[in-house]
Formats: C-alpha cells, structure tokens, sequence
C-alpha cells in the first residue's frame, strides 16, 4: 500500500526535485518574515515561488513540495498524504503521524535508483540518509541561487513583494558573497547564457 503510494507519482528515468518545506521557509529569512507573515502566507508564496520556477524549467523536472502535516488531526488536515497538483508542481502534505523527512526519504528508496531525485533540505540527518539511498542533497541556499539564476536570464523577480513582504532580485544578489553577485543585471544574464551554452 505504501509503496502503491509512493510509485503513482514516479517514473523512470525522470529528474525529481523535493523540497522540505517547512526547512526551506525556515532557511529563507530574507524572503519570509514569520514575525509578519503567517504560516498560510508563507506556504502560499513558496508555492508560488517555486511553480514560478518550474514553469521555466518545463517538462524535465518534477518539483514535489512537501509539507509536515504530522501533527494537525481531523478535519483541519489539508490532504491524506498524496501529491495534490499546484499549477505545474506537486504538492504534499503528509499524513497523521508522518513528517516530511519520512515521506522524503521514503520516495528517495523507492525511486532514487531509475531516477535522479534531488532534495533541498538543510537538515543534516536527512541529508544523510538522502545521501545513502542514492538521492542528491541540495541546500536552501543553493535552491535560491538556481531560482535567481533562472529568474535573471528570464529578467523577472521571484522574490518581488506579494502579500507579506519579500526581498527584490536585486537586494538578494547585493547579500551573496559571489562574482556574480557584483555584476549589474543584464551582463550577469549575458555570462549565464555563455557559460550554458558550453
């Protein structure tokens, strides 16, 4: 049953990206206010977020976010532990009694094997059991350089205020300790387009 559960959403030969949700709103200081934004404004603008992203990167990878609904019973509970579809990405929340790590790890030992599965988590025991089980284990940190990059060769702002606060584009590649960092917008765009293209 378990496993049943798990293999709908994988197939083989697909590059997988699993976000830890709570860990990466946690992660992302600069981007969520938790003393001004509540829990649901934060959910709803990582989603945003990160579908945001996944339209750019289109059919080659399946963004799974998942969210620790463990402890929240009956009818407050959002969804039984199956993806549920946010635009172009998946959303979890788990179920009774289970944590995002155990859903995450699960799903890496079930298809990590036929499929890249990467995971954003800064937890560093699910790092490594993520790690063991054949998964590839990326920082929150990391996850929001990506989405930077993308969002500066597509010139939009993912981090742009919405409902309850957010950092510019800009202010965010100011804070980065990087080359990069300190290249104006549309030559830093230019580089990133040379250095993809080999």
């Amino acid at each position: 049953m378990e496993e049943a559960r798990l293999n709908t959403v994988a197939a083989d030969n697909m590059e997988y990206l699993l976000i830890d949700a709570y860990n990466v709103i946690n992660a992302w200081r600069d981007v969520f206010d938790l003393n001004a934004m509540s829990l649901e404004d934060c959910r709803d603008k990582l989603l945003h977020i990160v579908s945001n992203y996944g339209g750019y990167m289109g059919d080659d990878l399946d963004i799974m976010v998942v969210f620790d609904a463990h402890m929240v019973r009956g009818a407050r509970r959002k969804g039984k532990g199956a993806p549920e579809p946010f635009g172009n990405i998946s959303v979890v929340y788990t179920r009774e009694n289970e944590t995002a790590d155990n859903y995450i790890e699960r799903f890496v030992y079930l298809n990590g094997e036929t499929n890249v599965v990467r995971v954003v988590t800064s937890d560093f025991l699910e790092q490594t059991m993520i790690l063991r089980k054949g998964g590839v284990r990326i920082l929150p940190r990391e996850l929001k350089q990506e989405i930077m990059n993308t969002a500066l060769e597509n010139r939009h702002d993912p981090f742009a205020k919405r409902a309850g606060g957010g950092v510019t584009a800009e202010a965010h590649r100011r804070k980065i300790n990087t080359v990069d960092a300190n290249i104006e917008g549309e030559t830093a765009a230019r580089l990133e387009k040379m250095r993809r293209r080999g």
